[in-house]
């Protein structure tokens, strides 16, 4: 009896738990303040807009599950965006063809983060910030800042504009990268050793585990996936531009640090990333049913980043002040016996 009431408190007290409650009441506050809000249509709009950023919410989890950070993603979807745009329009490459190269340019931009964080041994948050700034400028560069890439064919934009078996079409994508991430991370050998890499790389290192290689791999699956979410925003868009992507990392690392996955490695869950990302699109539609400015959301995912390192640093902070306290009472014990 003691081990199920147990069972149910752990359950209970879970981020995850505590995240899905969270999520329910945002989904009913913002449904009786906007008339439209809980339609299915609505529904659908808050999912198609969420896959981009969802998407790199799921190859960002990885990251920072190893203790690491990449800030370029969004400049990386603007610049495979454009890459997409100019090998389909200017170079007459077929859709699939363009959309093939374009995953390969993702893949050499994640390659290229590897190569500096894993070779050269340099922070991660220091190169991807370079990247960031290298992949935005290529993609300005490219189009001169004026350029932009439209009348795609209707086929390629039923990707992103229409319905499939009753959901939007990209959201199967969206669905079977989900459940591979959640299967790599959860179910495999791989997956443990991102954990174990975020606790303490150098004993990650001594127990066998090829600390580099796990690491160059979760860069070049960040670079894939965002060039993935480009083919895929092109299309609900129906143009390419070199502002594509822009502030998609902040939401993306939110939305995994509000899942929680510890900042610091080590700690985190697929699926409280989802839980993220739902909460994130549930709150930026659910503003404009409320009719508040556009800014708000970007002010309120700010605070919500903050409360969620918060979270994870408060307790952390808490406990070692209850430790140096504790110790002079003891000493004070010892000493009058």
């Amino acid at each position: 009896m003691d081990t199920e009431r147990h069972g149910f408190k752990t359950l209970a007290f879970r981020h995850e738990t505590v995240l899905l409650f969270v999520l329910v009441i945002e989904w009913f506050y913002f449904h009786s303040v906007g008339p439209r809000f809980g339609t299915l249509d609505n529904s659908y709009d808050i999912l198609r807009h969420s896959i981009e950023i969802g998407l790199l919410a799921l190859a960002m989890t990885p990251i920072i599950l190893t203790g690491g950070i990449d800030l370029s993603v969004g400049s990386l979807l603007g610049l495979c965006a454009i890459t997409f745009g100019k090998l389909w329009r200017d170079a007459g490459l077929p859709i699939p063809v363009a959309a093939a190269c374009t995953l390969c340019v993702g893949a050499l931009a994640g390659g290229l983060n590897a190569s500096l964080i894993t070779w050269l041994r340099l922070p991660p948050l220091i190169v991807t910030l370079g990247t960031y700034s290298l992949f935005r400028g290529l993609a300005e560069a490219i189009t001169r800042g004026v350029d932009t890439f439209t009348n795609f064919p209707p086929s390629f934009l039923f990707l992103g504009q229409e319905r499939w078996l009753g959901l939007p079409a990209q959201a199967w994508i969206f669905l079977v990268v989900a459940v591979a991430v959640w299967l790599l991370v959860h179910r495999t050998t791989f997956g443990r050793s991102f954990r174990a890499i975020g606790f303490a790389p150098e004993g990650a290192r001594y127990a066998g585990i090829p600390v580099e290689r796990r690491l160059a791999m979760v860069y070049v699956l960040a670079g894939v996936t965002a060039a993935l979410a480009a083919i895929i925003y092109t299309a609900r868009l129906g143009q390419a531009k070199a502002d594509a992507g822009t502030g998609y990392e902040l939401f993306a690392i939110t939305a995994v640090v509000l899942g929680g996955t510890s900042i610091f490695g080590g700690v985190g869950s697929v699926h409280g990333t989802l839980l993220g990302v739902a909460a994130i699109a549930v709150l930026s539609n659910g503003l404009v049913h409320a009719r508040q400015p556009r800014e708000v959301a970007g002010m309120l995912t700010g605070v919500l980043l903050i409360l969620a390192l918060s979270g994870s640093v408060v307790p952390k902070m808490l406990a070692t002040w209850r430790t140096r306290r504790q110790i002079p009472r003891e000493i004070q014990q010892s000493n009058t016996t």
